[in-house]
């Protein structure tokens, strides 16, 4: 390994002895960059590395808020702007007991590099709080929003840091914070946030946008190879927005989804889930609040396996949407047993270093990074953030054709440079690469801050 790039690791992991999320993402990248950094010295000269793995800003506060029952609770919040070398802070917001700091580094880090990749101007940033909306009123859900926007509000605006939603974040949760902001700042800048309604300044394919991005991803990877969609079965987790957005593209162009998942297990649907009543059960399921995938199970009379992950099935494709680290090294293994051919992450680093070298190693395996399939999320937001400044709305099939051109144009922006810096066609150190390159040079270009 360049005698740089392990100096930095050794140095970030002494630093960050207890952030393993963080620690896991800085190594993924770091170490794909050897090529890029032996040819560029002076990158070392100006610590270019450090500079890179470390936040510009960490900001933490405690949210205190009143439940229905007049308790007083408190949590924490978080906001980690990470870099701001291509545009402003971009990323978005958590609500989740997971959530900590190595948490929040780890995604504004990966999401710095994500950023890039869209070729829009938008930097990287993450953040969130320990708060658990599940089981929550709207009432106490409006009360912890209002709160964390009172301190959160300081930290953002359209040309500082932009938030957007995320796991335990959705269209309600945007609107309080929206609500909050605007009330404190006495100002209607709807630019400050994405992610939000139709009615204030919303973009059209915005909840689809990172299952559909997804899938045109899938779709660049089958035109490399000379495949496509038709007769494809696909083994999917999760079954919130992102696995909706994905099934609802797959059916579309001909393929067949025949898992999901949530904390509850797995089921398998070997008709697929094709029909318009089982794809919008989806959204009633995310909407319940249950947070169980058997009731998909018990409703259309198909197969649930309690506690268990859907990476055994023969399937022609595996895309996990649902958490990070979901796939391990024991799963890796059941998936190249069961004869898989691509392996797409979607959601943020859902695979362990660990099994994704695995993976990797695997002779005719195509493995693709969340780092640039998921990017349709934060394409269409970094849209949404045009039409409030433009004070226009692009047309659902306008949205989605610009959505499809800029999934397009990352794959191939990543399989470039994989094949230029001698990986081959290895999208995920691709994609490393080529999201790393835009950010090094503006930070070089902009001088020590």
């Amino acid at each position: 390994m360049n005698a740089y790039i392990q100096r930095v690791l050794e140095e970030t992991r002494e630093k960050n002895a207890n952030e393993p999320e963080f620690l896991q993402t800085v190594e993924e990248v770091l170490t794909s960059l050897e090529p890029v950094v032996d040819r560029h010295p002076e990158y070392e000269k100006m610590a270019l590395l450090e500079r890179m793995v470390e936040p510009e800003r960490v900001i933490e506060f405690r949210v205190v808020w009143e439940d229905d029952t007049g308790k007083v609770n408190v949590n924490r919040g978080y906001r980690v702007q990470f870099n701001s070398a291509i545009g402003p802070y971009k990323g978005g917001l958590r609500f989740h007991p997971s959530v900590n700091l190595s948490m929040m580094k780890f995604l504004g880090f990966e999401q710095t590099f994500k950023n890039s990749l869209t070729s829009l101007p938008i930097g990287g940033g993450k953040g969130g709080s320990d708060f658990n909306p599940r089981g929550r009123s709207d009432a106490e859900i409006m009360h912890f929003c209002q709160a964390f926007m009172t301190e959160l509000y300081r930290h953002i605006g359209p040309d500082v840091d932009v938030p957007a939603g995320d796991l335990g974040v959705g269209g309600k949760e945007i609107g309080y914070l929206f609500g909050q902001y605007k009330r404190i700042r006495n100002a209607y800048e709807n630019g400050v946030l994405t992610g939000k309604g139709l009615s204030y300044g919303g973009s059209f394919v915005r909840p689809e946008a990172t299952g559909f991005g997804a899938v045109y991803y899938v779709a660049e990877v089958f035109r490399h190879e000379g495949d496509n969609f038709a007769g494809k079965t696909f083994a999917l987790s999760g079954f919130g927005n992102v696995c909706w957005g994905a099934v609802t593209k797959i059916t579309e162009l001909g393929g067949k989804v025949v898992t999901i998942s949530g904390p509850d297990g797995y089921v398998y649907d070997p008709e697929g889930i094709t029909t318009k009543e089982k794809i919008d059960y989806l959204l009633e399921m995310r909407n319940s609040r249950r947070d169980r995938v058997q009731d998909y199970a018990e409703k259309f009379g198909v197969e649930f396996y309690p506690g268990e992950k859907p990476w055994g099935r023969p399937v022609d494709v595996v895309m996990p949407c649902a958490t990070q680290n979901e796939v391990n090294l024991e799963d890796a293994r059941k998936i190249v047993e069961a004869g898989v051919r691509y392996y797409i992450e979607v959601s943020n680093m859902p695979t362990t270093n660990e099994a994704l070298k695995f993976l990797l190693g695997q002779e005719g395996m195509i493995v693709a990074p969340s780092k640039a399939v998921n990017a349709g999320g934060v394409s269409v937001s970094a849209l949404e953030m045009s039409q409030n400044s433009m004070r226009y709305n692009w047309t659902p099939k306008e949205v989605d054709k610009k959505l499809k051109d800029i999934m397009c144009n990352i794959h191939d922006a990543s399989a470039k440079a994989a094949e230029e810096y001698g990986f081959g066609y290895n999208l995920v150190a691709g994609a490393n690469i080529a999201g790393f390159l835009k950010v090094a040079q503006a930070m070089i270009e902009q001088g020590l801050v």
